[in-house]
């Protein structure tokens, strides 16, 4: 029997994780210019879940949506590639915050009708944590965050988690909201015949003011600047040494 007849993807593109991030000359950000971008690899594991869901009859129609620039439509054709059905992407070129993520997705679930939105726990870029949080308040939803393993059955999902002492499982009502991590399963790669039907998929736009979200900024950035390097590690030669070193030259003890 199918649990699931709609599930919603939101993906973000960010700078690819083999990339070395530089920081602006102006201290005002991180450098994108001319910089591989990539989908997030937290939503890749998402989209990857969500197809599975369909394949297994769970699920009827994925829908991937992004925030940002034009660009973004390419992060959208990746997850269509890789199994959505169609994308919306909501332009802008300012950076948005969590909460404004989190009000623009509760606008669009309004809109579609969603019985699950599954999203990857963070963005490696913020790493904030905050998104599917601040959506399942918003909504007033059912969540289950960190899912390690998802089970949908008779109009429920069991997540299970991984916790510090080990693993914790949860039962949530539907609809709910699902931010999932690294474990869940392993992302496909979009074959090339996947990779030609994706650009014939439909993909919906919408402006942060057709949908009626005040998405003014409410953090401001003072600086940004790289950590400073580590230095080189030194061999010890005893415990002794070790103890003198941790004792005198790093005062950790």
């Amino acid at each position: 029997m199918k649990q699931i007849m709609k599930v919603l993807v939101p993906i973000k593109r960010v700078i690819d994780y083999n990339v070395k991030v530089r920081v602006k000359a102006d201290k005002t950000g991180v450098e994108i210019a001319n910089v591989k971008m990539s989908m997030n690899p937290f939503d890749e594991i998402s989209v990857e879940e969500a197809v599975r869901m369909k394949e297994a009859g769970k699920a009827d129609e994925i829908i991937a949506v992004s925030i940002g620039v034009q660009q973004c439509q390419e992060t959208i054709r990746t997850a269509l590639a890789m199994g959505a059905d169609r994308g919306i992407h909501i332009k802008t070129d300012e950076d948005i915050e969590p909460l404004a993520v989190a009000k623009l997705l509760k606008a669009l679930v309004e809109k579609e009708s969603p019985e699950l939105v599954i999203l990857g726990k963070q963005a490696i870029d913020d790493d904030s944590n905050q998104t599917g949080q601040k959506l399942a308040a918003l909504l007033g939803w059912a969540q289950g965050t960190f899912a390690s393993k998802i089970d949908l059955q008779n109009g429920k999902a069991e997540i299970t988690r991984e916790v510090d002492s080990g693993l914790e499982i949860m039962e949530v009502n539907l609809p709910a909201i699902v931010t999932v991590d690294l474990r869940l399963n392993e992302p496909r790669y979009a074959s090339l015949p996947n990779i030609m039907k994706a650009k014939k998929k439909p993909i919906d736009e919408f402006s942060i003011a057709e949908l009626g979200i005040d998405a003014t900024s409410r953090l401001e950035i003072l600086s940004v600047e790289a950590p400073k390097q580590r230095e080189a590690g030194v061999m010890v030669d005893s415990v002794a040494s070790l103890v003198d070193k941790l004792k005198n030259e790093a005062r950790v003890i």
